[in-house]
């Protein structure tokens, strides 16, 4: 497995911002909807409210880190790279609007369509990560485990509701 060497920090330090922005942006636009959804019946192993925020933070940081080990890893085919760099982007515009569509529009079928479809990209995005290296991608299994938590919720609260 090749580390990450010769770490160039304004290149990480964008890639990270990049990605808490696209995170911390969706979260103020989505945090109008919240009313809604503390009404909403919620199924077994909901976390707490508090834990959403810390857990996004942790992972927005992740993906952010692992695109710059993927930007920088100049050894790889460039092809490869723009490929899996692509498919983070696309994953962070899906990943944008679950929250929007969640929150706000209370559009409980839709969201859960749309993290089923975050989901795939996100499998996608390992795969294409792990090909250009494999600690790119590792920083990603947190990613996919709550992701697929967030699926299991999102169905609960659209059947619930």
């Amino acid at each position: 497995m090749t580390l990450v060497h010769n770490i160039d920090y304004k290149k990480l330090g964008i890639s990270c911002a990049v990605s808490v922005g696209v995170g911390a942006l969706s979260g103020i636009i989505s945090a109008f909807g919240m009313s809604s959804f503390d009404e909403a019946a919620k199924p077994p192993l909901t976390p707490p409210s508090w834990l959403f925020p810390v857990v996004w933070t942790i992972l927005f940081l992740l993906m952010g880190f692992s695109s710059y080990i993927v930007y920088t890893a100049h050894d790889k085919d460039h092809e490869l790279r723009n490929a899996a760099l692509t498919v983070y982007a696309a994953q962070l515009v899906v990943n944008f609007f679950w929250p929007i569509i969640f929150f706000n529009l209370a559009a409980y079928l839709l969201a859960f369509i749309w993290i089923v479809l975050l989901l795939v990209m996100i499998v996608v995005m390992f795969r294409l990560f792990k090909q250009v290296n494999d600690l790119a991608a590792y920083l990603q299994i947190p990613y996919i485990i709550w992701v697929s938590f967030a699926v299991y919720l999102t169905f609960g609260v659209f059947i619930m509701n």
